[in-house]
């Protein structure tokens, strides 16, 4: 039933019942026909009112003046969760509930049932209450109003209507609830959010949107938010919203630029959603916005360190590969492209002499240099080491290759200031032109092209640049070459570990073994590590090449755990400091639960630089359980600062003094005195290149524990 009958029917349903009495007392006076009529009248009404009393959606109590109720609907009983037989004759201070107003403060029943307040026939002002029904049921909130009708003799009734209004009550209040919500979670997100209208115009916006634009919140309502995005990206965002009003989705996301109100450009995610009305019409966006400015730059930043070296800040191998590969690809490449080979002369000296802080600030200014004598001719990279190439493009390449080598001789001839030092660099260059022939050989030809030439200006006394020629005696494995050898040879497991045990030297019993490398070359057969390992550090090979060592090491561990020998792996200073090489001993042991001391390394002490990062894997597989022993001990320059200051488990003494035992007193005198030292410190001691029972008896006798050489055995596939 509508509104308008909802308030009609409880003053018809009163009105029916209380003229029923008088105007039957009218009809028995007439007629017997008369009556008879007025009696199917009467039946008639009150049929219509029963009708009504029953039908209506808001409860009805008719009451007498005194209180007691003298008739009630369904729908009453429902709200006060009684039947109608308990309630009738009830007085309605006493009816099974309490009421109480908005505040949850008690409403005396004489208030919600009172007459009005002036004069009759006449109707109390509505009012909300919420009757608490005493079953406990649920609390139902009605609309309650009083009305004063005439009564059966000449008196009145009251008839009161409780319009149950408890279900819009909640929609109102979750509504009510859902906006504040939403207005808390806007302003007080820590990303930016927006509400647009449907031309995409600003009509809500939070703090943190404002702050991210620097910009007060009220200067951005009302301005069409693409045009706060960079110029690059406003005609992208609004096909986006055109494409979406149009049906297409619902939502689009952006990654795009925005314009700080000082000029800064800013990345952001943005993600905007189409809000519909009820008729399906689009309404309006709303949208996020979430500051993606550290992410990018971070992005950036990986991809650029992928292809860069971090220290000179030139592109690595990788980049220099594909620079070389795309500009052999150009169709006129033949005299438009060159490669010049950089190798420093003396470079190890320097490093050896100096340390390899002094090093590094030489290749830092040997980077800047190349950078300079490019002069935007040709990109320099700096690929390992000390070894830089320059791919030149240049449509006379031969004569760029030729200015951008003397500018680095003329550059060079400069020493380098350091460590308050000055040293003295020179390079030698090996340039290659590309014509027809070597363009047909491909890449890994032109490169080994630039080697031959290199290898002339050293051997023609270094300092110099020598351009190939095809007379040049091309290496058979160049050291480009040989990086993409060894990059396959990782690949395809052609790298094996040869094993030397290590004995106790007072039982003879096998403890341990030192995993040495091996590569099985599918042509040049089984090659030793002299012939590639130099070659892996300076082609940038050295941490895959460890990675590999590692875990055949472990693989092997894993296959002779019942015996319980330790395996020893011999790790360079280059492969350590970035955590790569730690990161997978530590997750290889956490895998195969080794136990610790089972899986050893070997650091030699000339290649130890303790910086802070090496220092950090050093602390690292301290605290996972795998020894660090410095191998060729007593060679070095520091090796005392080095067990007072690193996590050092202990020490392989060097070959050179075993061999001097015992023809050699000071050999001998220098093994004692480390031994005892060892012994000291409770250090793990190994003495190398064993090779007579007489040198394993005084190296005993002088506190070493283990013993390792031929005397023992030599370097097998398999312990």
């Amino acid at each position: 039933m509508g509104d308008a009958l909802t308030g009609i029917l409880p003053w018809a349903a009163a009105a029916l019942l209380g003229g029923l009495a008088a105007w039957l007392a009218r009809a028995w006076g007439r007629s017997r026909v008369e009556a008879a009529v007025h009696r199917r009248e009467l039946g008639v009404a009150a049929r219509r009112a029963a009708g009504i009393m029953a039908v209506g959606r808001d409860g009805i109590l008719v009451h007498a003046p005194d209180g007691r109720i003298l008739d009630i609907n369904e729908a009453a009983c429902q709200v006060l969760d009684k039947a109608r037989s308990e309630l009738l004759g009830t007085r309605v201070g006493e009816l099974p509930a309490s009421w109480i107003n908005e505040e949850n403060l008690p409403v005396a029943p004489g208030a919600v049932f009172a007459a009005p307040a002036a004069g009759l026939p006449g109707e109390q002002e509505p009012f909300l209450v919420g009757v608490v029904p005493a079953t406990g049921a649920a609390v139902r909130w009605v609309q309650t109003s009083t009305r004063a009708v005439p009564g059966a003799e000449g008196g009145h009734e009251l008839v009161t209507t409780l319009a149950d209004v408890t279900g819009p009550r909640q929609i109102r209040a979750a509504l009510a609830r859902s906006e504040t919500q939403f207005r808390l979670a806007m302003e007080n997100a820590p990303i930016g959010m927006v509400l647009t209208d449907r031309q995409w115009r600003l009509v809500e916006v939070n703090a943190a949107f404002a702050q991210m634009l620097g910009v007060p919140p009220e200067a951005l309502v009302g301005r069409d938010l693409s045009a706060l995005s960079h110029p690059a990206d406003r005609a992208a965002e609004r096909a986006h919203v055109q494409q979406v009003l149009a049906g297409v989705g619902t939502r689009f996301t952006l990654d795009k630029r925005y314009l700080r109100a000082d000029g800064q450009t800013i990345w952001a995610v943005l993600d905007a959603v189409l809000v519909r009305s009820p008729s399906g019409e689009p309404d309006q966006f709303v949208a996020q916005v979430r500051d993606a400015t550290e992410a990018k730059l971070q992005s950036e930043m990986l991809a650029h360190r992928a292809s860069h070296d971090p220290l000179t800040g030139l592109g690595n191998r990788a980049a220099m590969q594909e620079e070389l590969s795309e500009a052999l690809g150009m169709p006129d490449a033949a005299d438009r492209v060159a490669v010049i080979l950089v190798d420093l002369d003396e470079f190890k000296e320097i490093n050896d002499r100096y340390g390899h802080g002094a090093g590094d600030d030489v290749l830092v200014h040997v980077g800047g240099v190349l950078r300079a004598a490019c002069g935007g001719r040709g990109t320099a990279f700096r690929l390992g080491g000390d070894e830089f190439v320059v791919v030149v493009r240049d449509p006379q390449a031969g004569r760029a290759a030729f200015e951008i080598a003397t500018a680095v001789h003329r550059a060079l001839a400069n020493p380098v200031r350091t460590q308050q030092r000055r040293f003295p660099v020179r390079a030698s260059l090996g340039v290659a032109v590309v014509d027809d022939a070597l363009l047909a050989t491909g890449m890994s030809g032109v490169l080994a092209a630039g080697d031959a030439a290199l290898y002339a200006a050293k051997g023609a006394g270094r300092s110099r640049t020598e351009v190939y020629s095809p007379e040049m005696d091309v290496p058979e494995v160049s050291r480009h070459g040989l990086h993409h050898d060894l990059t396959r040879a990782i690949e395809h497991g052609e790298l094996i570990l040869h094993f030397q045990p290590v004995v106790d030297l007072a039982t003879q019993a096998v403890v341990g073994h030192e995993a040495l490398v091996r590569w099985e070359h599918p042509e040049r057969g089984l090659l030793l590590p002299g012939s590639f390992l130099d070659a892996a550090s300076e082609t940038g090979l050295a941490v895959p090449l460890g990675l590999e060592v590692v875990r055949l090491a472990v693989a092997h561990l894993v296959r002779t755990r019942p015996a319980g020998r330790w395996v020893s792996v011999n790790v360079a200073a280059d492969q350590l400091g970035d955590g790569q090489l730690v990161a997978a001993i530590r997750g290889a042991m956490a895998q195969y639960d080794l136990a610790p001391g089972r899986l050893m390394v070997e650091l030699t002490e000339t290649s130890l630089d303790p910086s802070p990062r090496v220092r950090q894997d050093l602390v690292d597989l301290h605290a996972a359980g795998v020894p660090v022993l410095i191998d060729a001990f007593g060679t070095g320059v520091p090796p005392l600062p080095y067990l007072r200051d690193l996590p050092l488990a202990g020490i392989k003494l060097d070959m050179s003094f075993t061999a001097g035992i015992p023809e050699d007193p000071a050999a001998a005198r220098v093994a004692r005195g480390l031994g005892a030292m060892a012994a000291a410190m409770d250090l793990i001691s190994v003495a190398e290149g064993v090779e007579t029972s007489e040198q394993a008896t005084h190296l005993k006798a002088g506190g070493w524990r283990y013993g390792q050489g031929w005397l023992f055995g030599v370097a097998r596939a398999t312990d």
